[in-house]
């Protein structure tokens, strides 16, 4: 076993790092001791690792080398290589970036001395840029924690205690949602426990050491030391003593000279801090003068739109906009005057929908929600991706109608209906009657059923709901009993007795595909409907029949060993050698006297157990087919309600789970009892009830030919599928799909509309059930009895019927949806104009529920495919790439991403659960470890821009709802740039009537144009190829870092002078006219996306033609790449370039820390051509590099002495005048103390690979890690000398 050497010290973060990473590798994790490791292992300080034992140890030095191995050893140094490299980056920046600034500005606070005090701004600098590489991200590397995390994590530890003041988390957003995000998780949580933020920087109170070796106390070498005695080091408080120098504290030879006076500097430094510390206490006791009270700051966000506005009158646009974005004052009031507008109709604009459009129609259905149902993340994702396509297509000019509707939901709102009766009345369906019961669900539907139309149009969601659909409605179940009576007449439905899926609890059939499969991994208790203990599953018991006439017996196994009771006989492979002698042969049953055949068929494998099976034809799937192909007796034990039938005593009339003990003790008593043993199974389960196979009378849709028809129109390309990696799942399930079960023993839902007949005629044989002869389908009663008459030939007054008790799959009206909306089979005007659909988007999970059978039904009954496309998107998981579950805790409501709630608001959602309490305990510890301070207000816009943004990620999106929050971000941007911008454009401002080019244009406008030129184009392919992400990172680049970051700043130079002359002020026109241009295309850009926010800013700009431009944004064309055709490649390359350069010069003011101070730039060129293109572009140089002068020089021409240099590419050399601006000998001597840091750190390295058993004992991932250190610290040492020989020049 691994032993792990660790510092006792609770704020020694190196330590603590290593413990971290060997929390998550917990089948591996090592001995752990907060003591020196044995001199004998020549180790140089803790944290140690020691691997193997008895001599021939490895032993790995320092948090790098132990965190990697152990971080390798838990699977979480990265996935792949790419994703290791990006640890590597991460550890290199825990490293040598935070820990420094860390530590210079922690130590101080902890009365240590001896460190370098860096600036408490240069720390923060060092974490915004954290914050910017999180502000997308959810963890540093991939979409799990990584050793990047735990690195980086416990690198900003001792800050985010002692350092980081509210004020500064507020800053560092998306760093403190990260550092809260992983110090909550379990293995966080076990070795930090829970950590208290700072509040205030004060001095930190030294914590002594309760676990402190009782080794190092007894060391002499230590006792001895003159360092430990005089220095503040020697304090238990110091994490220094343990994770930076260790071994020069105990072994560390006597003091130079220098080395003393060095001491009595730091002491001199401490006492200062000391006496500063004093006068701040002294000043807390002098009596407080009273300040003046400031006024109380409205936190961001929570800004409301208080208009008086009447639903469906236009919000109010003129007042001023809010000082920030607020996604409350955004979405308010919009939707209802859309909506009343009838922007969301495909009339509106138009005078008849039947008119031909040159632009073209676009149809869509939506995915019917269950009436029964309330938004999740999965609705949210499919109406982000609906309404934005839709839009576009609308936005586009195209006559669009996106449909909305409902599902009647049989099994789902009948147990809703039920339980509410049982609840508030006491009374079962049954105490009602059918046709009461129906009248209470229509009652509930009526008050309860339209909550998830309210959801969609919090989500924006532009659906016609004028044309709102139900599945029970009157005209939709016209059309479900017309598609029934034509597939019947047909022979395509037909009556069948077969194995079906049973629902004791629901006393119905389910379908296969709607069953759930859950996997155990060996022995589980589950929870069943009906028992109050739980059921025990993942076991298989073995025991044996006695083979008639002989002593021999034959073992067999079985999971569920009460279906012993139906068997009928035991199955062995033909060629198994060891019952080739039982041909013939006979077991005898232990509980009756049946005889049961031993039969050979090829579907048993020999390998499994003793190759002997039972064979339960009426209760297993693949028993059935045996039983079928040797005509075996099928007995059913079971009744409907999961009692058993035609058993012998004891066993009758118990429950199935019951009978599952007693059949065993009665085995075992028996002496037939052989094992029992843990198995990993798949149970069958739906609504919490375990399915059982059972003999029933159903109906059925014969598929074969519908199935082949839907595949063949995809193999022919009449149907795409897109992406088209679910081909294959397409074809597999279509060339290989069994009949359809259709009926469901239910109240609520279709009622079949099939009789049976039965005719008072002593000449017509009675029909038996079974019998597809004697079932005859109308649409009333008077139709079939004339149908039967017809039949057999008799008067219709002969003619009884009974009609089938069951009703339709849900699943059967929603095959017909796309055309069952539209009136059919009567043909309709909305029938010719949106039939087929365009598109049908949905989930990939339910191919084979709906898309399948929509594309069977519509050929079968139409003749035509309901749409031309389908677009199936990924599946929504939590952050960790859980599947949304209730009992993790994990399952989040849109709403409450949009309006925030707090971590008690989301307890509170189990307050009804139908979760048992250890289930509720589990889920809110999954809630506090994902969201420790709720869930922020991110607003609508935000939520649908991060599901488009996420749809890129395969088959399933793991989402972090925190990262949400981001794109909140970005609409606050969005919302100051646009008021900057109208502050700029001014009252005044009118827009020219066309967006064009006049010439004028300066090379930023130029540049700036060619980039919305490229969004717009990326848009329009994004949107055409169903590329979301493609779409939203166009929009948030040019926004961002292309509008904002570069265009603005760089024009506020023109704009400022606009007044000095006619060539300024012309400059400036062009100017205002481009940014105007820039708004009102990228508004439009984003509007299907963001549609709220988007409306809101469009609104506050000037028209174009104030006469004839639409009234909102939902209505304006949307940008195409014919308009706006002014990409140039070669614009955008010289703006590259520049760029280049700006970002150059800004890194050599942040390497000499020139934070306000400008210096002048001399930018050395390889050409004049060159020269020639920064001469251009210097005014944008200097605005954005914040540069006093910038000239550039030809190769030829002399650069003046004192400037840093540094090289921005093979054509440009930056050199910043330092000369009479910084403290050339101070610089000289920090790097001075840098370079012999960084030379002392590569000899120790140099020595550790230098030694002879270095490349036998220490793992290949470790020496990889020395190398990249040494690789690093050369660079290291090279940029150092370079720039003392910089220093040295302006001497």
């Amino acid at each position: 076993m691994a032993t792990l050497y660790v510092s006792p010290h609770p704020d020694d973060f190196r330590s603590l790092l290593t413990l971290i990473a060997a929390e998550f590798c917990p089948s591996s994790r090592p001995r752990t001791l907060t003591e020196d490791p044995p001199a004998s292992l020549n180790a140089c300080s803790r944290p140690t690792l020691v691997l193997g034992a008895g001599g021939s140890e490895s032993v790995l030095s320092g948090a790098p080398a132990v965190s990697w191995y152990l971080a390798n050893q838990g699977k979480r140094a990265g996935a792949n290589t790419k994703q290791q490299s990006q640890v590597w980056q991460w550890l290199s920046f825990a490293d040598n970036e935070l820990t420094p600034v860390s530590c210079a500005v922690v130590f101080p606070l902890m009365g240590m001395t001896g460190l370098q005090q860096s600036s408490r701004a240069e720390m923060m600098r060092v974490l915004k840029v954290l914050d910017k590489a999180l502000e997308p991200r959810t963890f540093l590397v991939g979409e799990s924690i990584t050793l990047a995390d735990m690195a980086v994590a416990t690198a900003v530890l001792l800050p985010f205690k002692y350092v980081l003041e509210p004020s500064d988390r507020k800053v560092l957003t998306n760093v403190t949602r990260w550092f809260t995000t992983c110090t909550n998780q379990p293995q966080f949580l076990k070795v930090l426990g829970a950590i208290t933020l700072c509040e205030k920087m004060v001095p930190v109170t030294p914590k002594p050491n309760a676990a402190e070796s009782p080794k190092a106390a007894t060391n002499p070498k230590a006792a001895a030391s003159p360092k430990a005695a005089a220095s503040p080091k020697a304090a238990p408080a110091s994490p220094a003593v343990e994770s930076a120098d260790a071994e020069a504290e105990a072994n560390g030879p006597p003091k130079t000279e220098a080395q003393l006076k060095k001491d009595a500097k730091k002491r001199e430094k401490l006492e200062k801090f000391q006496q500063k510390k004093d006068m701040e206490a002294k000043k807390k006791t002098l009596p407080q003068t009273e300040k003046k009270a400031k006024p109380e700051k409205k936190e961001l966000g929570v800004i409301s739109y208080s208009v008086p506005t009447a639903p469906g009158e236009k919000k109010d646009v003129i007042s001023p906009l809010p000082d920030s974005y607020s996604p409350q004052y955004v979405e308010a009031a919009w939707y209802p005057w859309w909506e009343k507008q009838g922007f969301f109709k495909p009339e509106y604009g138009r005078k008849s929908i039947s008119d031909a459009n040159p632009r073209g129609v676009f149809m869509m259905c939506i995915p019917p929600p269950n009436v029964t149902g309330s938004l999740h993340l999965g609705h949210a994702l499919t109406n982000a991706i609906q309404d934005s396509l839709t839009r576009w297509h609308r936005m586009r000019g195209e006559t669009t109608l996106w449909n909305p509707g409902c599902d009647h939901a049989g099994i789902a709102t009948q147990v809703v209906v039920e339980k509410k009766l049982m609840r508030e009345k006491g009374q079962s369906r049954h105490d009602l009657g059918r046709d009461n019961f129906i009248q209470e669900v229509w009652k509930w539907k009526n008050e309860k059923g339209d909550r998830i139309y309210h959801q969609l149009k919090k989500l924006g969601s532009s659906l016609d709901w004028d044309r709102a659909c139900f599945t029970m409605d009157p005209k939709l179940s016209y059309a479900v009993q017309e598609a029934f009576i034509r597939m019947h007449d047909e022979g395509v439905i037909y009556r069948s007795k077969r194995l079906v899926n049973w629902s004791c609890t629901l006393n119905s059939a389910i379908s296969d595909i709607e069953v759930d499969k859950k996997e155990l991994t060996g022995r589980t208790l589950l929870p069943v409907p009906g028992y109050k203990e739980k059921v025990e599953f993942g076991v298989l018991v073995s025991f044996a029949y006695k083979v008639d006439g002989t002593d021999e017996e034959v073992i067999v196994a079985t999971t569920r060993i009460e279906t012993m009771l139906g068997d009928s006989a035991v199955s062995v492979h033909p060629a198994d050698p060891r019952y080739q002698h039982l041909k013939g042969k006979m077991v005898l049953h232990p509980f009756c006297d049946r005889k049961m055949p031993i039969v050979f068929d090829d579907f048993v494998d020999m390998s499994f157990g003793t190759g002997a099976v039972k064979i339960t034809p009426a209760h297993d799937h693949n028993d059935y087919e045996v039983g079928e192909r040797h005509n075996l007796a099928f007995i059913n034990i079971l009744d409907e309600n999961g009692l058993l039938i035609n058993v012998p005593p004891p066993f009758l009339g118990m429950k199935r789970f019951e009978a599952r003990k007693a059949v065993l003790q009665a085995l075992k008593d028996r002496g037939h009892f052989k094992e029992i043993k843990d198995n990993p199974m798949v149970v069958p389960v739906r609504s919490k009830d375990i399915v059982e196979p059972l003999l029933k009378p159903q109906w059925y849709v014969s598929c074969a030919d519908m199935a082949k028809q839907a595949a063949d129109s995809v193999r022919e390309g009449r149907l795409k599928i897109i992406p088209d990696h679910h081909l294959k799942t397409w074809f597999n399930w279509l060339d290989n799909i069994r009949d359809w079960c259709i009926s469901r023993q239910l109240w609520w839902g279709h009622r079949i509309p099939a009789y049976f007949i039965t005719v008072n005629d002593p000449s017509v044989k009675p029909g038996e059930d079974m019998d597809g002869h004697y079932w005859i389908s109308g649409s009333s009663e008077e139709v079939v009895r004339e149908k039967a008459a017809k039949r057999f030939n008799v008067s219709a007054d002969k003619i009884s019927l009974r009609q089938d008790e069951d009703v339709l799959d849900t699943w059967f009206s929603s095959g017909i949806f796309p055309f069952s909306i539209f009136g059919w089979p009567n043909e309709t005007q909305d029938l010719n104009v949106f039939y087929p659909g365009t598109l049908l988007e949905t989930g990939h999970d339910i191919l084979f529920f709906w898309v399948a059978r929509m594309v069977m039904m519509g050929l079968k009954l139409t003749g035509k495919l309901p749409f031309k496309e389908v677009y199936l998107h990924a599946v929504v998981r939590d952050a960790h790439g859980r599947k949304m579950s209730k009992s993790l805790g994990n399952v989040i409501d849109p709403l409450d991403v949009i309006t925030g709630i707090s971590l008690e608001g989301l307890h509170a959602l189990f307050t009804d659960s139908n979760l048992d309490p250890v289930e509720v305990e589990k889920a809110k510890q999954g809630q506090t470890s994902d969201y420790p301070n709720g869930i922020p207000e991110c607003g609508t816009d935000a939520l649908r821009f991060a599901l488009c943004a996420y749809t890129s990620q395969g088959r399933d999106i793991n989402l972090d709802v925190n990262r949400i929050l981001g794109y909140r971000h970005f609409c606050n941007k969005l919302w100051n740039a646009v008021k900057f911008a109208m502050k700029t454009l001014g009252e005044n401002f009118v827009p020219s009537e066309k967006a064009q080019l006049c010439g004028d244009e300066s090379v930023s406008d130029r540049w700036i144009l060619s980039r919305l030129s490229a969004a717009v184009a990326l848009c329009d392919a994004g949107f055409k190829a169903y590329e979301f992400p493609t779409i939203t990172t166009a929009i948030y680049n040019f926004w961002l870092y292309e509008l904002c970051d570069v265009y603005l700043e760089s024009v506020k130079p023109v704009l400022s002078r606009a007044e000095e002359d006619s060539s300024s002020q012309r400059q400036a026109l062009v100017c205002r006219q481009t940014l105007y241009t820039c708004l009102d295309v990228g508004l439009r850009l984003l509007s299907p996306i963001m549609p709220f926010v988007g409306e809101e800013l469009y609104q506050r700009l000037p028209r174009r033609r104030p006469q004839s431009d639409p009234p909102s944004i939902t209505v304006t064309l949307y940008p195409d790449s014919e308009e706006f055709c002014w990409h140039s490649e070669e614009v955008d390359r010289d703006m590259e370039f520049v760029m280049t350069v700006i970002k150059t010069i800004r890194s050599l003011r942040a390497d000499y820390n020139l934070t306000k101070t400008r210096a002048d730039c001399y930018l050395q060129c390889i050409d004049s051509a060159t020269a020639s293109l920064l001469q251009r572009h210097s005014l944008q140089i200097q605005t954005l590099s914040y540069s006093q002068a910038v000239l550039p020089l030809t190769s030829d021409q002399p650069v003046p002495a004192g400037c840093a240099v540094a090289i921005a590419s093979d054509r440009c050399t930056v050199n910043l005048m330092l000369k009479g601006i910084i403290d050339v000998e101070k610089e000289v001597a920090k790097l001075l103390t840098k370079k012999g840091e960084v030379e002392k750190a590569m000899e120790k390295l140099r020595e550790k690979m230098a030694k002879s058993d270095y490349a036998e004992k220490v793992p290949v991932k470790v020496q990889e890690l020395d190398a990249e250190k040494l690789r690093q610290s050369q660079t290291e040492l090279e940029k150092v000398k370079e720039a003392m020989d910089n220093f040295r020049k302006m001497m």
